[in-house]
């Protein structure tokens, strides 16, 4: 398993892959949680170089820990993670 993440203001974009098949994407407010369900392969992620790119997450559950419990501190981290990606993605 392996999502990539992106935070876009109030929505987090996530791709993911599961067993080395494309899940697709999923798009959700940076308040909820990513489910299994929530994944379209159609939908498209934005870019890896794009400044709202988060990292890569191993599980649904890193991704969602990430996100944190909606309080305000996870809400300030996540607004600080704003650096543009390491320009070798």
């Amino acid at each position: 398993m392996g999502f990539a993440l992106w935070i876009d203001g109030e929505l987090a974009w996530a791709q993911g892959v599961h067993e080395y098949r494309p899940m697709g994407a999923a798009v959700i407010a940076v308040t909820d949680r990513f489910r299994h369900r929530d994944f379209v392969p159609t939908r498209r992620p934005p870019s890896r170089a794009a400044p709202t790119y988060a990292g890569l997450f191993a599980s649904l559950g890193d991704l969602n820990a990430y996100l944190g419990d909606g309080s305000q501190a996870s809400e300030k981290k996540l607004r600080r993670r704003s650096s543009p990606a390491p320009p070798w993605l």
